[in-house]
């Protein structure tokens, strides 16, 4: 049984009920020749995957979906690695509320 969520930071993927990325979703361009699935605010880190792995995509409204293509990791610096099966993926950033407003953690 696979896993339907992981998390590394303040990054969210969960696997998606549909077997392909919506219509409309354009490819991202490769950083550094890897895969980037949001850069770390504070730290300048950023959540990768290999390049080789996996393709990442964008909606217009700005959604983010994951094509895994083999058994790969989600690696950070600052945190442990994440081992990801193949399948496709919603990638979202966690926010947070505060009385002024609701942002992006910091990671």
């Amino acid at each position: 049984m696979s896993r339907k969520h992981d998390r590394q930071g303040d990054v969210l993927i969960l696997k998606t009920k549909v077997d392909a990325v919506p219509p409309g979703a354009k490819k991202v361009e490769l950083e550094q020749n890897r895969v980037v699935l949001a850069h770390g605010e504070v730290t300048g880190h950023a959540h990768v995957i290999e390049k080789d792995a996996a393709t990442l995509f964008e909606t217009p409204d700005g959604n983010r979906y994951l094509t895994v293509h083999r058994v790969t990791s989600l690696k950070h610096e600052e945190h442990a690695a994440v081992k990801i099966e193949p399948g496709t993926y919603e990638v979202i950033r966690q926010v947070e509320y505060t009385p002024e407003e609701i942002r992006r953690v910091a990671d």
